[in-house]
């Protein structure tokens, strides 16, 4: 099993930049890519980017040109550098691991709040 735990999330002024980190644990020999998630009060759960284990990466349209995720060679620690941060993007930022066999993310972490003002 792989454990996740974020950290880095807090308060930041509209323009600004934060960085969130993810620590990964466990059987990460399995692990074959790992995602950033938010979800925004009363909002759907929503991608925001992924990175695989060729490092391949992909954002979300809302991001892209402002966050970039990225991760050490072990995969112990996946990381969200996120500038030019804007209000709408308040929001709980999760971090999730895909294993092979699974077609979708199957472990997650308890996520980190990042909230943004005007």
């Amino acid at each position: 099993q792989v454990q996740l735990v974020e950290s880095g999330g807090g308060s930041v002024r509209a323009g600004g930049s934060l960085r969130l980190s993810c620590a990964a644990s466990g059987r990460l020999f399995n692990v074959y890519a790992m995602a950033w998630f938010r979800q925004a009060p009363g909002e759907e759960r929503e991608f925001v980017a992924q990175i695989t284990r060729d490092d391949s990466t992909n954002h979300a349209d809302s991001v892209k040109g402002r966050f970039a995720i990225s991760r050490d060679n072990a995969w112990n620690t996946v990381y969200l550098q996120m500038n030019s941060l804007k209000p709408e993007d308040t929001a709980v930022y999760y971090c999730a691991a895909k294993t092979y066999g699974t077609s979708w993310y199957d472990t997650w972490g308890q996520g980190t709040q990042v909230t943004v003002s005007s």
